[in-house]
C-alpha cells in the first residue's frame, strides 16, 4: 500500500472488534502507539517492514487474544519488555531484524502455546534467554546474527518438539552437547559462525529427521563422524572452515539425497572415496582448500550429473581431468585450479554450454587449449594461468562474447593475437603476462570494450599500443613491461582518471616524460623504467598522493630533482636511477618518512648527500652510487636502523668514514662506499654489523689497520679494501683467510695468511713503518703507463707514459739522473726495492739489446723482451731523448718521485711499471710482460662488445690513476712542464705527436686527449696519425657513423650500435680542441660505467659525425 507517516494520530478506540491489524511492508515510521492496546479483540498484529522505532510498548502484553505477533524488519531499539510474556495464547512471536538489546529475564513467564519465535539480526548478548526452555511447544528457534556468547545449554535438548534451530553468527562457545540426539524431530540445525570447540558427537547420527546440518566457521577438531552416513533424508551438509581434519567418511556416499556438499577450508587429507558416486542428486560440491591427493575418478564424475557447481581447488589432486566432465551438461561453475592435475584439457569440457565460470589455473596442463572452449558462449570467466599450455589463440575467440575476464598467463602461448580478440566488448579483464606471444596488439583493441586490468607483460609485443586502449576510461590496471613495445604512449591514458597502476618497464617507448601521463588521483604504481623516455619529471606527478611505488630508472629523463617530490607523503619507493638527473638531491626528500627504497644511482647528482636521509627511519634499500656526490657521507645515515643494502660507491665523496654506520645492525646485503675519496682508519664499530654479508671498501685512501675484531663478523661472505693506503695484519676471520690476495691488493703494507700476502713473521715492525711512509706518500704529477686486459682474451692494450717535453736551451754531458736525496742514481730507485734483478741484468737478459730480442719499433723507440737468468720476463722501452743535461733539477726530481710511485701502483688494468734506467741519451722503462702483438693485428680479431669492454678497461685505469693516486691538495694530475700521457701502440705511433701538433704546449688534460685518439683507432681500426691529420676536417665531419666504423667488422645494430655511438661520442669529446671543454677522466669512466647507452638525436645507422661532436 506504500504508506507512510505515523500512527500517533490513527484513532485506535474507532475499531473495538477488530481482530486483524496488518501495516506490514510500508514506511511507517515513529512509535508504536501504547493506545493499541484499545484494540482488545485483536488476535492478528503485522507492522513488520516498515521503520518503527523506540521501545516496543508494554502495554502490547495487554492484547490477551493475540495468537500471531509480528513485528520484525523496524528499528525498535532497547528490552523486551516482560510484559510480552503475558501474551500466553500467542504461538507466533517474530523480532527479528531489530536493534533490541535484552530481555528482562527474571520476569519473563512461559509461553506455552509458543511454536515460533525470531529474535535474528538484532543486538542480543549475553546468556541464552532462559524462557525460552520454558516454551516447551516451540518447534522454531531463530537467534541468528546477535552477540549471545553463553555456552551450549544442555537443557536444550529438553525442547524435543524443536524442527529448525538457528544460532548461527553469534559467539557461543564451548563443546557441542553429546546428547543432542535427543532432540529427534529436529529437521534443521544451523549453528556455524560461533566459537564451539571439540568434535562432532557420534550420536548426531540419530537425527534421522535431519535434512539441513551447518557447523561451518567453529574451532571443531578431529574426523567427521561416519555416523552422518546415516542421515538418509540430509540434503545439505555444511562443514566449511570448521577445523576439522582425518579423511571424508565413505559412510558419507550413503547421503543419497545430498544436493549440497561443502567440506571446504578444513585439512582433510586422503582421496576422494569412491563412494561419493552415489550423490547423484549432488549440485553443489565444494571441497577446496584441503589436502586431498589422488585422482578425480571418472566413476565419480560420470555420476555427478546434476551438478551446477564443482569446486574442488587449492588440494593437491594429481592426474587429469576426465573426459566425462563433458557429461555435466548443468554445470555453471567449474574451479579446479592450484592443483597437481596434469595432461591436456580434455575437449570435451567444451559441452559444457552453461559453464559461465571456467578455472583451470596453477596445474601442469599442457598442450593446446582445445578449440571446444571457445565455442563455450556463456562463458564469463576464464582462467587459465600458470599452466604450461601451448599453442596460439585463434580467430574463435571472438564467440566468447559474454567473456569478462580472460586470464591465460604464465604459459607458452606464442603466435599473434587474433583481431577478432576486439568483438570482446564486454571484456573487464585481459591477463596475458609471461608467454610468448609476439606481433602488435590489434589495433581496435580496447575501442568499444569495458577494459579495467590489461597485462601485456613478458611477452614480444611489438610496435605502438593501440590508441583506443582506454577509450572508456575506466581502466584502473595497466602492465605492458618486459616487451618490445614502441613508440609514445596513447593520449587516451592521460584522461584515464582511475589508474591505479601502471608498468611498462622493460621497453623502447620514447617520448617526453613530462607530458605521457595525465592526472591520475588514484595512481600507487608506475614503473616506466628502462625505456628511452626524455624529457624532464612531470609537475603532475607530485599531486599523486596515493603514489607508493615510483620507478623510471633506465632512461634518459633529465633536469634535476624537484622539491615538490616532498608532497609524496605515501612513497616507499622511489628508482630514478641511471638516467640523466642533474644537480643536487633535495633535502625535502627526508619528508617522504615510509620510504622503504630509494635508488638514484647511475646520474650525474654532485653536491652533497643530504644529511636528513637519516631520517627515513623505514628505508631498508639506498643507492647512490655512480653519481658525481661531493662531501662527506653524513652521520646522520647511521639513524636508517632498518638498512639492509647501502651503496655509496664511484662518487667523490672524501672525509672520514663515520662510525656511526656502525648503528646500521640491520644491514645484511651490503655496504659498498668503494671508489671515492675517503681517507682515515677504517671505524671500529663496524664489527657491530654482524648480519653483513659483503663489505667494499676499496679504492679510497684508508690508512691504518684493518680492525681486526671485523673477524667477529660471522656473517661475512665477501671483503673488498683494495687499492688503499692500509698496513698491519689482516683480520683472523675465515673471510679473509680464504678471501686470497685480490681483495687487499694496492695496500703493499699489508700482511697475513691470506693467500698471496706476504707473512707478517717477515716484516718487522720498523720496515712495516718505512714501507707504510712511502706508501702513503702522494705525487703532485703523475706519469702514467698503462695496459688494459681484454677480457678473455690474451690482447693487451699498452699506455707508456714518460715521454718528456724538453728545452732545448742549454747542452751538456751529463749522461745520468742522480737525486739530490741521497745522491741515489735512478738504477737504485728503479730497482733497489724490488731486489730481484738490476739493469745489467737486462742488458744480459737482451744482449745487450741485440736485434733478435726486438718485439716492436715505432717512431720514438724500441720495445725488447728481456729473459733474465731467474726465468722471469721483462718488457723494456728504449726511449731515445736528447739533451739530459738541459733538464732542470726540480724536474728531474719531480719525475723521479712519479716512478716511485708507479712502481706501487696496483691495478687490475695497469701492467706493473719496474723502474726505469738514463743512460747516454736513453730511457729503458721496464714493465711486466704481456704476451700477444700490437693493437693493429689484434683488433682485426675483435668483436664491437669486446671493443667496449677494453675501452672501459683503459677508462678506469686512468681515472684510477688520475684521481685515486692523486695529491690530495692538488686536483690537477698528468700535468706539467715535461709529462703528457702518450698511448704507444706497440707500433710506435705516439699520440703525444699529435697533441703537440695542435697545442705546441702541454696542458693538464693531454692524457684525456691521447685517450680519445686511441678510443677512435680502436672503433675505427686506423692508424692514430691519420686520424689527428682528419678527424675535424669538415669532409670528416659530413660523413655517417657507420661510414668510418672499422669495415673489417659487420656494423652493429640495435642496442649495441647505440652503445658504439655513444663511446665514440665520448671519444670525440676527448679530442675537443679547446682542453678546458674536455671532460675529466672520471667523468669519462663514471659515463663509460653506467651510461653506455646512447641517448642519440637520430638513430645511429644515420647520424653524422658532426652531431656526434655536438652530442
Amino acid at each position: 500500500m506504500n504508506l507512510s507517516g505515523t500512527l500517533e494520530q490513527f484513532n485506535f478506540t474507532a475499531f473495538p472488534n477488530l481482530a486483524r491489524f496488518v501495516l506490514n511492508h510500508n514506511r511507517l515510521n515513529g512509535k508504536i502507539p501504547s493506545a493499541i492496546v484499545t484494540l482488545s479483540k485483536l488476535i492478528f498484529l503485522d507492522l513488520s517492514g516498515n521503520n518503527f522505532s523506540d521501545g516496543i510498548p508494554p502495554e502490547i502484553g495487554k492484547l490477551s487474544e493475540l495468537r500471531f505477533l509480528n513485528l520484525s524488519d523496524n528499528s525498535l531499539e532497547g528490552s523486551v519488555p516482560y510484559q510480552i510474556s503475558s501474551l500466553q495464547k500467542v504461538w507466533f512471536m517474530d523480532l527479528g531484524s531489530n536493534l533490541l538489546t535484552s530481555f528482562d529475564s527474571s520476569r519473563f513467564s512461559s509461553m506455552p502455546y509458543l511454536t515460533h519465535l525470531s529474535l535474528s539480526y538484532n543486538d542480543f548478548s549475553g546468556e541464552f534467554p532462559p524462557f525460552i526452555f520454558k516454551c516447551k511447544n516451540l518447534t522454531y528457534l531463530d537467534m541468528f546474527s546477535n552477540g549471545f556468547d553463553d555456552l551450549f545449554p544442555d537443557v536444550m535438548t529438553n525442547l524435543v518438539r524443536l524442527e529448525y534451530l538457528n544460532l548461527t553468527s553469534n559467539a557461543f562457545r564451548g563443546p557441542l552437547p553429546t546428547n543432542l540426539s535427543k532432540l529427534a524431530s529436529l529437521k534443521h540445525l544451523r549453528i556455524g559462525v560461533n566459537e564451539f570447540i571439540g568434535q562432532i558427537p557420534d550420536d548426531i547420527g540419530m537425527l534421522s529427521n535431519l535434512q539441513i546440518l551447518e557447523l561451518h566457521n567453529n574451532s571443531l577438531s578431529g574426523r567427521i563422524p561416519a555416523s552422518v552416513g546415516q542421515l538418509a533424508r540430509l540434503e545439505r551438509l555444511d562443514l566449511h572452515a570448521a577445523g576439522l581434519t582425518s579423511t571424508i567418511p565413505s559412510d558419507l556416499g550413503r547421503c543419497a539425497n545430498l544436493t549440497f556438499l561443502d567440506l571446504s577450508l578444513n585439512s582433510l587429507t586422503g582421496v576422494l572415496p569412491l563412494s561419493l558416486s552415489n550423490l547423484n542428486k549432488i549440485s553443489e560440491l565444494d571441497i577446496r582448500e584441503n589436502f586431498l591427493s589422488g585422482v578425480v575418478s571418472s566413476s565419480l564424475v560420470g555420476n555427478w550429473t546434476q551438478l551446477i557447481s564443482l569446486e574442488l581447488q587449492k588440494n593437491s589432486l594429481t592426474g587429469t581431468i576426465p573426459q566425462e566432465i563433458g557429461m555435466l551438461g548443468k554445470l555453471i561453475f567449474l574451479f579446479l585450479n592450484e592443483n597437481r592435475i596434469s595432461g591436456q584439457v580434455p575437449q570435451q569440457i567444451g559441452n559444457l554450454k552453461n559453464l559461465k565460470l571456467l578455472d583451470l589455473s596453477m596445474n601442469e596442463l599442457a598442450g593446446p587449449i582445445p578449440h571446444t572452449i571457445w565455442n563455450l558462449t556463456q562463458l564469463t570467466m576464464l582462467h587459465l594461468f600458470e599452466n604450461i599450455l601451448s599453442g596460439s589463440i585463434p580467430p574463435e575467440i571472438g564467440n566468447l562474447t559474454a567473456l569478462q575476464t580472460l586470464d591465460i598467463g604464465d604459459n607458452r602461448l606464442s603466435g599473434e593475437l587474433p583481431p577478432t580478440i576486439s568483438q570482446l566488448e564486454s571484456l573487464q579483464t585481459f591477463i596475458l603476462f609471461n608467454n610468448h606471444f609476439s606481433g602488435m596488439i590489434p589495433k581496435d583493441f580496447g575501442r568499444n570494450m569495458s577494459l579495467i586490468s590489461v597485462d601485456f607483460s613478458g611477452n614480444s609485443f611489438s610496435g605502438g599500443l593501440p590508441t583506443g586502449l582506454c577509450n572508456n576510461f575506466l581502466l584502473e590496471y595497466f602492465r605492458a613491461d618486459e616487451n618490445n613495445f614502441t613508440g609514445s604512449l596513447p593520449e587516451c591514458l592521460k584522461n584515464c582518471s582511475r589508474l591505479n597502476t601502471i608498468g611498462l618497464q622493460g621497453n623502447k617507448f620514447t617520448a617526453d616524460i613530462s607530458s605521457a601521463l595525465g592526472v591520475h588521483p588514484n595512481l600507487a604504481y608506475i614503473d616506466l623504467g628502462r625505456n628511452q623516455f626524455s624529457g624532464e619529471l612531470s609537475q603532475n606527478w607530485w599531486d599523486y598522493k596515493e603514489l607508493t611505488y615510483f620507478r623510471m630508472g633506465g632512461n634518459r629523463i633529465s633536469g634535476g630533482l624537484p622539491v615538490q617530490i616532498r608532497r609524496l607523503k605515501n612513497l616507499r619507493v622511489l628508482d630514478l636511477s641511471s638516467n640523466k638527473l642533474r644537480g643536487s638531491i633535495p633535502a625535502e626528500l627526508s619528508y617522504l618518512t615510509s620510504m622503504s627504497r630509494l635508488n638514484l644511482s647511475g646520474n650525474r647528482l654532485d653536491s652533497y648527500i643530504p644529511s636528513g636521509l637519516g631520517k627515513l627511519t623505514y628505508l631498508e634499500v639506498l643507492d647512490l652510487s655512480n653519481n658525481l656526490l661531493t662531501g662527506n657521507i653524513p652521520k646522520e645515515v647511521g639513524d636508517n636502523v632498518r638498512l639492509l643494502e647501502l651503496n655509496l660507491s664511484n662518487n667523490i665523496l672524501s672525509g672520514e668514514i663515520p662510525s656511526e654506520l656502525g648503528n646500521l645492525a640491520s644491514l645484511q646485503i651490503s655496504l659498498d662506499i668503494s671508489h671515492n675519496a675517503l681517507s682515515g682508519t677504517i671505524p671500529r664499530d663496524l664489527d657491530k654489523l654482524a648480519l653483513l654479508e659483503a663489505l667494499d671498501l676499496s679504492h679510497n685512501a684508508l690508512s691504518g689497520q684493518i680492525p681486526p675484531t671485523l673477524s667477529q663478523m660471522i656473517s661475512l661472505l665477501s671483503v673488498d679494501f683494495s687499492y688503499n693506503n692500509l698496513t698491519g695484519p689482516i683480520p683472523a676471520g675465515i673471510t679473509f683467510r680464504k678471501s686470497g690476495s685480490r681483495p687487499f691488493l694496492g695496500n703493499p703494507g699489508l700482511c697475513g695468511d691470506a693467500g698471496g700476502l706476504p707473512s707478517c713473521k717477515r716484516i718487522n715492525p720498523g720496515e712495516r713503518s718505512t714501507q707504510h711512509h712511502k706508501t702513503t706518500k702522494r705525487p703532485k704529477k703523475l706519469v702514467i703507463p698503462i695496459v688494459v686486459p681484454i677480457a678473455g682474451l690474451l690482447v693487451i692494450v699498452i699506455f707508456i707514459a714518460g715521454i718528456m717535453i724538453f728545452s732545448r736551451t742549454r747542452r751538456g754531458s751529463r749522461e745520468e739522473f742522480v737525486s739530490r736525496e741521497g745522491n741515489k742514481s735512478f738504477e737504485s730507485l728503479a730497482w733497489e726495492r724490488e731486489g730481484k734483478f738490476t739493469f745489467n741484468d737486462i742488458v744480459k737478459g737482451t744482449n745487450n739489446f741485440n736485434e733478435m730480442h726486438c718485439i716492436g719499433k715505432g717512431e720514438f723507440g724500441i720495445i725488447y723482451k728481456a729473459m733474465l737468468q731467474t726465468g722471469q720476463v721483462v718488457a723494456v722501452k728504449k726511449l731515445s731523448v736528447l739533451n739530459l743535461s738541459d733538464i732542470l733539477e726540480t724536474t728531474r726530481r719531480s719525475f723521479l718521485n712519479e716512478i716511485q710511485i708507479l712502481t706501487d701502483v696496483r691495478h687490475k688494468n695497469i701492467v706493473k711499471l719496474y723502474g726505469f734506467y738514463s743512460k747516454k741519451g736513453c730511457i729503458y722503462m721496464v714493465y711486466d710482460f704481456v704476451e700477444r702483438g700490437s693493437l693493429g693485428k689484434v683488433l682485426q680479431q675483435l668483436d664491437w662488445a669486446t671493443r667496449i669492454k677494453i675501452i672501459q678497461g683503459v677508462a678506469n685505469a686512468i681515472a684510477y690513476l688520475h684521481h685515486d693516486w692523486s695529491d690530495s691538495s692538488n686536483g690537477t694530475v698528468a700535468a706539467g712542464s715535461y709529462t703528457c700521457m702518450a698511448p704507444v701502440i706497440c707500433d710506435a705511433l705516439l699520440s703525444l705527436y699529435a697533441e703537440l701538433a695542435y697545442a705546441m704546449k702541454v696542458i693538464e688534460k693531454c692524457d684525456v686527449y691521447n685517450f680519445g685518439v686511441v678510443v677512435l683507432q680502436v672503433m675505427m681500426g686506423r692508424n692514430p696519425e691519420e686520424l689527428v691529420s682528419s678527424i675535424f676536417s669538415s669532409e670528416y665531419q659530413d660523413r655517417e657513423l657507420k661510414d668510418v666504423l672499422d669495415r673489417r667488422l659487420q656494423a652493429p645494430t640495435g642496442q649495441l650500435a647505440e652503445e658504439v655511438a655513444f663511446v665514440v661520442s665520448l671519444a670525440l669529446a676527448c679530442t675537443r680542441t679547446d682542453p678546458e671543454s674536455r671532460p675529466t677522466m672520471l667523468a669519462v669512466a663514471h659515463e663509460l660505467s653506467t651510461h653506455i647507452q646512447a641517448f642519440l638525436p637520430e638513430p645511429p645507422d644515420v647520424i653524422t659525425m658532426k652531431k656526434l661532436s655536438n652530442f
